[in-house]
């Protein structure tokens, strides 16, 4: 079910990514908020890094993600997100 993996990064002003903790990627995944039922194939696995399954659209993921984070004040105005889908022989960097 969760065959891909995202890293997930807050960009600050200065360009600088930082990987978003897991429990701000849990608050997301554990809170369907959108009522869209293509967002429960997420799952939270450390900071910076969520596998999802194969029917999650990346950019509509990126789209609610990113909303979602602001409305929680996890982003700061000119902070903003990036999603990165991995290969499966591509490690998590920070």
């Amino acid at each position: 079910m969760f065959l891909r993996k995202l890293r997930i990064e807050r960009i600050d002003a200065t360009g600088a990514a930082h990987l978003c903790p897991i429990a701000q990627l849990d608050n997301f995944a554990m809170r369907n908020f959108t009522n869209d039922a293509v967002f429960d194939d997420t799952l939270p696995i450390a900071d910076g890094l969520l596998e999802v399954g194969t029917r999650v659209p990346i950019n509509r993921l990126s789209a609610a993600m990113q909303d979602w984070f602001r409305r929680k004040s996890y982003l700061a105005p000119t902070d903003h997100l990036r999603v990165t889908e991995l290969s499966s022989s591509h490690p998590l960097r920070s």
